[in-house]
């Protein structure tokens, strides 16, 4: 089944940048295979570990704060660093507007990897 394939390290930090590299605030992604995407400028202050491609999707299909939080309290990610920075990120991503083509092309870009 496509929905089930598992993405690419490549193309998930593709697919990283294009949506978080514009924030200002240094930051960054582990995946799952220890790929790590430094994102924003400046050193990371924290970074989000991803535990599982599935959980890298369900996070790229709907990138809110929200979102985020259930997948931290799920344990499908962690939080390394300074967890007030991350707070300040996930303001800043709350306000981010991602246009549909843009939404779309990525989610090919990810059912594809």
């Amino acid at each position: 089944m496509i929905g089930d394939r598992v993405p690419s390290s490549t193309a998930a930090a593709s697919i990283l940048r294009e949506i978080f590299g514009g924030l200002a605030n240094g930051f960054a992604f582990r995946l799952w295979d220890d790929t790590t995407v430094a994102l924003g400028t400046g050193p990371a202050r924290f970074t989000v570990v991803v535990h599982a491609p599935q959980t890298f999707r369900r996070l790229i299909r709907d990138p809110s704060p929200l979102n985020f939080a259930e997948a931290f309290v799920e344990s499908a990610i962690d939080i390394e660093g300074d967890l007030f920075a991350a707070m300040e990120v996930a303001d800043v991503v709350e306000n981010l507007k991602v246009p549909l083509s843009v939404r779309l092309r990525l989610l090919a870009t990810l059912w594809a990897a």
